[in-house]
């Protein structure tokens, strides 16, 4: 078999269907991003990122980059080992310690990445509860797909946000069987939100554990940043909270908050945590910083929502057709993955404005957006011209009638 051959054939049909994607070589520039540089074919150019889920602009913010910083003067580069082998340090203790506080549960256990803490954890208590069963919400991410899949263990998908189709799958199940409900709280693409209480009252009724990714929500909502569970005042409600620090707390890594119990079940049975490089210790200590700030400081959210206000009220005022949601991402709906892209290479290159385009598998074909996610750092004037952009390129014929 010629492998190389095939590869391309593959790629060709990526980029024949306008699904081929290509990455923006940007770099960041720390205390002005939005602000950044694109490094393309014509060299670095100044560029404002639409597009980052650095929702809050912590990634930049003194707190954070300062503990980093002397976190590194301490302790060097990286980890130097798995969580068991030489790998834990203070630093992660403390961590842990501080998304346990923020979620008001006895103990956190810290991975590598949002994905991995899904995977893992979905993984490994599916296949080691006996005879478990998983209800996963339709519009779940691939990380929670994958970690039921890996289990095989017994799973139902039911419809999205519908707690009437959750009760028809469960009530068909047998009662006595080990249950658990898997489902996030705000969707990364839509931007719409779960019926958490709902579910919590299903779980409730069933016997079912809740398993609840707010990887999109934490940082973001209620009073300390604990997410929508605690907007709602739910995190008692929910067994599993899963979070990550690679969005709005503004670093890397993935969590859960559970009980005692559970989060030493995982972190004694789960191969995702149990053979994976500790997090360097200085990503553990920013992350602990942005996390503590955004318990006391509500600034970054507010500013973050005015930004989503305006531009959502601005995009309106000219037709611009946006997904209806009531969180914090704006998508565009576009509705064709050759116009999207086109789109975006054209605001790139034109105006200097970055946002990428979403098209299949991340959501279904016909659905394609620019997924906008104004943040804290979104200056009125970085809104005047995305919006000044997107009217520009709206108001061509041929593109007005492909997206009507």
């Amino acid at each position: 078999m010629d492998y190389d051959a095939f590869f391309r054939s593959q790629l060709d049909a990526l980029r024949g269907d306008g699904n081929y994607r290509v990455f923006a070589d940007i770099e960041r520039k720390a205390g002005a991003f939005p602000a950044a540089l694109n490094y393309g074919e014509i060299g670095p150019r100044d560029v404002t990122v639409w597009c980052s889920n650095d929702y809050l602009g912590m990634g930049q913010h003194p707190k954070v980059t300062g503990a980093m910083q002397e976190a590194i003067e301490r302790c060097g580069a990286g980890a130097g080992g798995t969580r068991n082998i030489s790998g834990t340090s203070h630093y992660h203790v403390l961590l842990e310690r501080e998304l346990a506080d923020l979620h008001q549960k006895e103990s956190a256990l810290l991975f590598t990445s949002g994905y991995i803490s899904n995977w893992a954890t979905l993984g490994v208590l599916a296949a080691k509860i006996p005879g478990c069963i998983v209800l996963s919400d339709a519009a779940n991410h691939a990380s929670m797909i994958e970690g039921i899949r890996h289990s095989r263990a017994e799973r139902h998908i039911f419809k999205h946000n519908d707690p009437e189709d959750l009760k028809r799958k469960l009530s068909a199940l047998d009662p006595a069987a080990p249950k658990i409900i898997a489902f996030e709280s705000v969707y990364s693409m839509d931007g719409d939100i779960a019926p958490i209480k709902e579910f919590c009252d299903i779980a409730d009724r069933y016997g079912a554990m809740t398993y609840l990714d707010e990887v999109h929500a934490v940082g973001m909502y209620g009073q300390r940043g604990g997410g929508v569970a605690e907007r709602e005042g739910l995190m008692d409600r929910i067994t599993i909270i899963e979070g990550t620090l690679g969005k709005a707390f503004g670093v890397m890594g993935g969590y859960i908050a559970a009980s005692a119990a559970l989060c030493d079940f995982v972190r004694s049975f789960a191969s995702g945590f149990i053979f994976t490089t500790a997090l360097p210790p200085a990503i553990a200590a920013a992350g602990r910083a942005s996390v503590r700030h955004l318990k006391e400081s509500n600034v970054e959210r507010e500013r973050q929502r005015y930004a989503v206000a305006q531009v959502r009220k601005r995009l309106g005022a000219l037709g611009i057709p946006t997904f209806d949601n009531p969180s914090h991402i704006v998508p565009v709906m576009v509705n064709d993955p050759v116009k999207c892209k086109w789109i975006s290479d054209w605001l790139m290159q034109v105006h200097g404005i970055y946002v990428q385009p979403i098209n299949y598998p991340t959501v279904p074909k016909g659905t394609e957006r620019l997924r906008l996610t104004p943040s804290a750092v979104h200056s009125d004037a970085d809104i005047a011209a995305l919006v000044s952009g997107l009217s520009e390129i709206w108001s061509q014929c041929a593109l007005a009638r492909v997206v009507a």
